[in-house]
């Protein structure tokens, strides 16, 4: 499917007649955020909840009203079960920095997310290797 869309990027005139062909638009986080909830049978206040954040700001962030810090997305993304592609992706559409293994801290988030583990044990990988928790 991706090497037949290439083929047909590039056979285009135009990227723009290609993304308007398949209705590519930039993903906004809070676009992302909703259908990954629906992707994964998720509800939003378990999902705040189990991120740690104040209800009323996950809500807004979940509406597209609040533009969350990186630590939160991570938090948001965590809390969701992400594997490293959403988590990236996530990232990217609000605007932040995705993980990069060549930084210390996000090496090790990047190896808790790899393992599955859950926002609570990347914490406690974090401060056990003395680096600020997304907690914080």
């Amino acid at each position: 499917m991706t090497d037949e869309l290439l083929r047909e990027l590039i056979s285009s005139p135009t990227p723009i007649d290609f993304t308007d062909a398949h209705n590519i638009t930039h993903r906004s986080l809070s676009d992302y955020l909703n259908r990954l909830l629906e992707a994964k049978g998720l509800r939003r206040a378990d999902v705040v909840r189990a991120a740690g954040i104040n209800e009323t700001f996950g809500y807004q962030i979940f509406k597209g009203q609040r533009n969350p810090s990186r630590d939160k997305v991570l938090q948001l993304a965590l809390a969701m079960g992400c594997d490293l592609t959403e988590t990236n992706r996530l990232l990217k559409a609000a605007g932040v920095n995705e993980l990069y293994c060549k930084d210390r801290r996000d090496a090790i988030i990047l190896f808790c997310i790899d393992r599955g583990l859950g926002l609570q044990q990347v914490d406690e990988q974090l401060y056990r290797f003395h680096e600020d928790t997304l907690g914080s």
